[in-house]
């Protein structure tokens, strides 16, 4: 019981800072964080593009595998949290295209985070199996939850 106790303890501490450290990131370190996460998403997606749907590079499943990985573990570090009020506009890397109904349409954002999270988590458990198969589907869909969120929340 202490030890349940104790880790509840340590989970709402480590939440608590957690949650102050996001709310004291600026706007355009927040945009910055963002765009680096989703540019090491794409530079993975195309390492996998490359290897099993193009076949332009030979396939190494535990490249793949590992590239899979890293999508995943982007799309499951909580990246909502870097799109506190007023990053809507400004620079990181470069201008946000993010668009302002990303900050109101709280639903429809719910939607496309949680279809992009699943198609992110399965395809790393399809790059696991090393079924090329498997992974070209799985990519497909991680492609699709893309750009269901583009087409709705990024300006051209």
């Amino acid at each position: 019981m202490k030890k349940l106790l104790a880790g509840a303890v340590f989970g709402v501490a480590a939440l608590s800072i957690a949650t102050a450290a996001v709310a004291q990131t600026k706007p355009e370190d927040a945009i910055k964080f963002r765009q680096a996460g989703y540019a090491f998403m794409a530079w993975n997606m195309g390492k996998i593009k490359a290897q099993v749907v193009d076949g332009a590079v030979p396939y190494n499943k535990d490249q793949v595998a590992a590239a899979a990985s890293v999508i995943a573990a982007v799309a499951n570090s909580g990246m909502g949290a870097l799109y506190p009020a007023g990053s809507d506009k400004g620079s990181g890397f470069h201008e946000t295209k993010v668009k302002g109904e990303f900050f109101t349409d709280g639903e429809g954002v719910a939607k496309v985070a949680v279809s992009f999270n699943k198609a992110a988590n399965d395809l790393a458990a399809a790059a696991a199996t090393g079924d090329q198969g498997a992974i070209k589907a799985a990519f497909g869909e991680v492609g699709k939850a893309c750009k269901a969120c583009h087409d709705s929340y990024r300006a051209k």
